[in-house]
This record gives C-alpha cells, sequence and structure tokens, in this order.
C-alpha cells in the first residue's frame, strides 16, 4: 500500500494520500488549508488518480480545501452524518479563538458530491478496503479510517482528531462529550493490536501498544488542547 501524509498550512492538520500502489486510484484524507500545492505534486509524481475524499470529521482544519479538491477531480466528498452540517457552516463547530483567526467569518462553499460514512461499513474503493469507525467524542461524527494491509504489514488506523501520540482530541467544543471520548477510545482504539501503527489528524505518528500505556489521557483525564 502507498501512503503519504504532510501537515497543512496552518494548524498542523496531518493530510493522507492512500492507495493500492503508484499509478493506481487514490482517496484523500483531510485535506486541510492551502494543500493543494503538496496534494498536486503528490499526485503527480506517483502517477495517482484521486477517487474521493474521506473526512474524519468536520472541522475546518480538516475540511478547509475539500471543495476545492473534490471540484477540480468531480469526486465525492464522505463525512459522516453527525458532522454533516459542518459542511454547511463550518463556523458552527469552531472555537471562539479559530472564529477569529478567521475573523468572524468564512467564505465556503460545500461540494458539489457528498456522501455519508457507515460506522463499520468496509469500503470498496480505489481497489482498497477500508474499515470505517464512527468515534464520536471529539465531534458528533468523528470517525476513524482502518484500510486492510498487505499480510504480513502491521495494521494502520487513521485516527483523525480522536487519538494523538500522548494526547486525545479536546472535547470543549460544541459536538464534544468527554464520556463519549472515552467510550470510543475504549471500544474502537484499545481493542485493537499493540503494532497497529495510528497516524493522526495532528502530530507525529504512533502505536496503540504505545498510546495504551504512555497516553495520560486516557481513562478520564482532561483532553489537552487539541484540534480546534
Amino acid at each position: 500500500m502507498f501512503v503519504a501524509g504532510f501537515p497543512a498550512a496552518a494548524f498542523g492538520t496531518n493530510c493522507y494520500v492512500l492507495a493500492s500502489g503508484p499509478g493506481q486510484e487514490c482517496v484523500v484524507v483531510d485535506p486541510g488549508t492551502d494543500v493543494g500545492p503538496q496534494l498536486d505534486e503528490i499526485i503527480a509524481e506517483n502517477r495517482l488518480k484521486p477517487v474521493a475524499v474521506l473526512l474524519t470529521h468536520g472541522h475546518i482544519d480538516h475540511t478547509f480545501s475539500v471543495t476545492p479538491v473534490c471540484g477540480a477531480r468531480g469526486i465525492p466528498a464522505w463525512i459522516h452524518p453527525g458532522d454533516r452540517h459542518l459542511l454547511v457552516d463550518p463556523m458552527s463547530g469552531l472555537s471562539a479563538e479559530t472564529k477569529q483567526f478567521f475573523g468572524g467569518r468564512l467564505e465556503w462553499s460545500e461540494p458539489d458530491d457528498i456522501k455519508e460514512l457507515v460506522d463499520g461499513a468496509v469500503m470498496d474503493i480505489a481497489g482498497m478496503h477500508i474499515t470505517v469507525d464512527h468515534a464520536p467524542g471529539h465531534t458528533q461524527g468523528s470517525v476513524m479510517f482502518r484500510p486492510a494491509m498487505d499480510a504480513g504489514a502491521d495494521p494502520l488506523l487513521i485516527s483523525g482528531d480522536v487519538l494523538f501520540r500522548e494526547g486525545i482530541g479536546r472535547t470543549d467544543l460544541p459536538g464534544g462529550s468527554p464520556d463519549l471520548m472515552q467510550h470510543s477510545l475504549r471500544a474502537k482504539c484499545l481493542t485493537l493490536a499493540d503494532n497497529t501503527l495510528v497516524l493522526p489528524g495532528h502530530g507525529d505518528s504512533t502505536t496503540i501498544g504505545y498510546e495504551r500505556t504512555h497516553n495520560p489521557f486516557i481513562d478520564g483525564a482532561s483532553a489537552p488542547n487539541r484540534g480546534l
């Protein structure tokens, strides 16, 4: 499997590109602020053809470029229905500080083609099988993605703003819930194998095994100020 990632220009949001290999169809996960040039470079260098954008949740630092990325290629954006409203009014999910960053207003348009993610579904897309895990807590519609890996490869989890290296997503924004976050961590993260590689929405990669023993925010501690 081909996996590439890079941080967006603002907020340090990780954008990922997944494909079965170079020269194949691909999906783009969480195209944040001004990712166009870096994304185009990865696509061109590896002869990839984007067929969809997958969104881990609806916060603007993860969706800022979704409409231009989808519109330029005529591809759909996939999001969980719990966060569908954030593609209509992204400002409704922001903290006061982030609203100030955008000057209290944002020029915005939805993608033309929006499809809904379903918990537990296995997406057959771009030559890959990707399992969708609904994991609310950071937002109502937060999801994680688990691509099926080749035999012998470690499992992979794209965790969005659910799980970070030694951290978890903040739960004090509209739609957030500390109780739901802890349930999602226990039911959807800690049930995975220790060698599962975690690619988070912000920061460095980690593993489930490392977070099981080193993450101070699992099992009820207050979440750090991560995400919008």
